[in-house]
């Protein structure tokens, strides 16, 4: 689902070595949305992971914009489509972030993440004249949602891909709060939800990937809830006559994103609100990124960028 990038962010939970049997956690791995989740509920039982698998997987048919079943990809051919409460709820949502963060969140950019060939593989460069052409339809204003349609005019198409895992994350706190678990991490392909407490009464421990070097952390974050969401551009990205192109695309030229950020990563209190911010704040750049975060608040964040770029990393965690 979400095409953007899927970061290496590693969970520790540390158990004391004098825990009961009965802090044993239920955990299930299994793959939605393009990537591999996992799970991990203290006191829910196993039913309570199946609960969630089974969301996850509903979800990944109704919102792929690559499924041809899913209604999104109805949509986005037909031009309108009354859609499912989960739907219409995420659009409605994104666009109201696209509006918050002045389009560095748009997504309308759908059909220019396909014609660099992210959605397929089938990468190349896009001419000037390609990317101006696009970057006219890149607008989530264009969008109309009322009661649950939605209509999109002629030539433009979205991408719910970008904060999926984290409406995915906030609608399975309902069911650990129904099942009674007593804590949880769900990761969900690099967007992690933390629920309750771990056992030991200890807060989560989320390690973040350093882009320079995906297989080790650049640092580790403790937190008590909440939901960490992280977009970079070293994984998903095509190379080509000594160039690396990003699938992080910024709306306002339908071109890769190159303004020296590796990552992203914001902790927020709801799913989506930190997948949004992930991606935004990568496109717009560490200086805008720190304004944005100066006006707006009600989240935290790590940018990390290259040392050419300036210093090696720009932070803000209060």
């Amino acid at each position: 689902m979400k095409r953007t990038v899927v970061l290496l962010i590693c969970i520790l939970i540390l158990l004391p070595l004098a825990a009961c049997a009965s802090a044993a956690p239920s955990t299930l791995s299994f793959t939605a949305m393009d990537t591999v989740m996992s799970l991990t509920v203290y006191g829910g039982g196993q039913d309570t992971c199946a609960r969630i698998r089974a969301r996850a997987q509903a979800l990944d048919h109704s919102l792929s914009a690559v499924d041809n079943n899913s209604e999104i990809c109805a949509l986005n051919h037909s031009g309108a489509a009354v859609l499912s409460d989960d739907a219409f709820t995420l659009i409605r949502r994104s666009l109201e972030l696209g509006d918050l963060t002045d389009s560095a969140f748009d997504i309308t950019v759908y059909p220019a993440v396909s014609a660099w060939g992210f959605t397929t593989g089938d990468y190349r460069v896009l001419t000037e004249e390609e990317r101006k052409a696009l970057a006219e339809r890149i607008d989530r204003r264009q969008v109309t949602a009322d009661g649950n349609t939605v209509t999109l005019p002629d030539g433009v198409m979205i991408d719910l891909g970008a904060v999926a895992k984290g409406y995915l994350a906030d609608v399975c706190v309902p069911i650990l709060d129904d099942s009674g678990a007593a804590g949880a991490v769900l990761n969900l392909g690099g967007t992690i939800c933390l629920f309750g407490k771990k056992p030991d009464g200890a807060p989560f421990t989320v390690g973040v990937a350093d882009p320079m070097n995906p297989a080790a952390y650049f640092g580790t974050l403790s937190l008590d809830k909440g939901t960490v969401a992280t977009s970079g551009g070293y994984e998903r990205y095509f190379e080509q006559d000594g160039k690396r192109y990003i699938h992080i695309l910024d709306p306002a030229s339908a071109a890769p994103v190159d303004n020296g950020v590796l990552s992203v990563t914001v902790v927020a209190d709801d799913g989506v609100t930190a997948d949004a911010l992930s991606t935004a704040l990568f496109v717009m750049g560490a200086d805008k990124a720190a304004e944005y975060y100066q006006t707006h608040g009600g989240f935290e964040y790590l940018l990390l960028r290259s040392i050419t770029a300036k210093k090696a990393a720009s932070n803000t965690f209060c």
